[in-house]
């Protein structure tokens, strides 16, 4: 596990690598993450949800915690269904949308056991207490 980390700063990627970044329902990538992966890595203005070019957005504005899990869940099976590509996952929620990694990480707990998803350092930490 502790070589599936997401590095702190990303700026570019493999062909098989996808940044996985916080976003909206709506779309509006305009700060954080979801603007670097509108700026950088093909994320569609309008497309808040799912695979988007080289990243993949996962909605944390719109509600707390348990309206974001479903998001991670649905998620977490798109990666095991798309074993040839490396999700790098960054702090989702962390930044904008305003929660602690102590909140979101336990909503990661299915992609301990998935080899294709790097998780934050911060986000293992609260993993494997």
């Amino acid at each position: 596990m502790n070589n599936r980390i997401t590095p702190d700063f990303i700026t570019d990627l493999k062909e098989n690598e996808i940044f996985v970044f916080g976003s909206n329902l709506e779309g509006s990538h305009g700060g954080g993450a979801a603007k670097t992966a509108h700026n950088k890595f093909g994320a569609i203005w309008g497309q808040g949800v799912g695979l988007q070019g080289q990243s993949y957005g996962i909605p944390t504005m719109h509600g707390g915690v348990e309206e974001i899990r479903p998001y991670v869940d649905e998620f977490i099976e798109f990666a095991k269904s798309n074993p040839a590509l490396t999700f790098l996952v960054t702090r989702v929620g962390c930044g904008i949308a305003g929660f602690h990694d102590s909140e979101i990480a336990p909503l990661f707990t299915g992609a301990i056991e998935v080899p294709n998803i790097f998780l934050p350092e911060s986000f293992w930490h609260y993993l494997t207490e």
